[in-house]
């Protein structure tokens, strides 16, 4: 069931498949069974290995000194690391194109912030979502002018490897009321960690809740020229929309394979449970939506190679993150059904993606949030305009 790829996207797929099988399934229960925790060393072993083959900086300019990878390629890359539970792939930063774009007229952010994240010195974290966000953007920290800089006050839920991060991207409304982004060091003072609440995976990046309270950002600080913030906000969405989607492509993948395996070798009586109709029926009917879903998916990733129109793969990124997180969640259920009673143990990979895939249909846009987007653009441009 392979979608069609050159030379080289083959080529990198099997590079980041190797690197998947050989340096992080193999620590999944382990980390699974410790808080999401490995040794120091192992994670900077694995950390280091992304970064040789230059995961950080998939979709960062070439003449940066990143990959500048198409959607495609990097599609590839997403689904390969979807295949691991416990978070284990998000063992190295991330500078996206976006970054760059941003910070382009500023030679101090991008010295300080984005190259460090490419070349794997620091690491990043989203502080966007607030206690009163949900299907709409609610954005009430503010940025008051504050002599050559600002000072930011509010409280930012949800804010994913927070506890591993070493500088926030902050969203918030100046005085003049327009959203801006923020880099602000975690370290500023008049930041805290109010809540580091336990959730049902277990993941080694945490989700806190931190209070700023008076915090001095420089005006150097700002990303990007007056009302900017959401625009780049949005080329995040659209990007972890589509990472995401390919994540549960490898997810789905994985959770087939191993449930396949299974069910050849369990004997029941005198024939396997690879033989019984309602196994066959619950496999099939598995491996039909992850079709649907690659299809999906690589379509849409090829669509921003050719660069069609920017309102057209908004849409297409929601369609994807929709139709490709509530199908592994229906994969999750159905193989956990298949391993029975085995499948519901801790060490059991099938275990672990129906507690992690439940999320995606949540954070960077719920389900609900991706039909509205989707509904919206069909008002406007039509069907075929989506």
């Amino acid at each position: 069931m392979d979608i069609q790829l050159n030379e080289a996207s083959r080529s990198w797929q099997e590079t980041v498949r190797d690197y998947v099988d050989r340096e992080l399934i193999p620590w999944e229960v382990e980390a699974e069974l410790n808080g999401g925790e490995l040794p120091p060393g192992i994670l900077q072993g694995i950390h280091d290995g992304a970064v040789a083959l230059g995961l950080p900086g998939m979709d960062a300019p070439r003449d940066q000194g990143g990959l500048q990878l198409g959607m495609v390629d990097q599609v590839v890359a997403w689904e390969a690391l979807g295949r691991v539970t416990n978070a284990l792939c998000w063992c190295f930063p991330e500078a996206q194109s976006w970054m760059y774009e941003a910070c382009a007229d500023s030679e101090y952010q991008l010295e300080s912030y984005i190259r460090p994240l490419l070349e794997g010195r620091r690491r990043e974290a989203y502080a966007i979502t607030e206690a009163e966000s949900g299907s709409q953007e609610v954005i009430n920290t503010l940025a008051r002018k504050d002599g050559d800089g600002y000072r930011i006050t509010g409280e930012k839920w949800f804010v994913t490897t927070g506890n591993l991060a070493d500088f926030f991207f902050l969203q918030a409304k100046t005085d003049e009321g327009e959203d801006a982004l923020f880099l602000v060091d975690k370290e500023s003072p008049g930041i805290e960690m109010v809540e580091n609440p336990l959730f049902s995976h277990t993941f080694p990046s945490h989700h806190p809740t931190y209070r700023f309270t008076d915090v001095v950002v420089a005006a150097r600080n700002r990303i990007g020229g007056p009302g900017s913030g959401m625009d780049y906000s949005r080329s995040w969405f659209r990007h972890e929309r589509m990472t995401i989607a390919a994540r549960m492509l490898g997810a789905a993948a994985r959770m087939i394979e191993e449930a396949t395996a299974w069910a050849r070798e369990r004997q029941i009586l005198d024939e396997k449970l690879i033989d019984k109709q309602a196994v066959q029926f619950m496999l099939a009917d598995c491996v039909t939506e992850l079709w649907a879903a690659r299809l999906m998916v690589y379509e849409a990733a090829q669509a921003h190679d050719r660069g069609e129109d920017l309102k057209s793969l908004h849409a297409r990124c929601s369609m994807a993150k929709l139709y490709a997180t509530e199908m592994a969640n229906r994969v999750a259920d159905r193989c956990l059904q298949v391993w029975g009673g085995r499948g519901y143990r801790r060490d059991n990979a099938v275990e672990r993606f129906y507690r992690e895939v439940r999320v995606d249909r949540i954070w960077e846009g719920s389900s609900e949030m991706q039909r509205m987007i989707i509904a919206s653009a069909l008002a406007k441009r039509g069907l075929d305009g989506m």
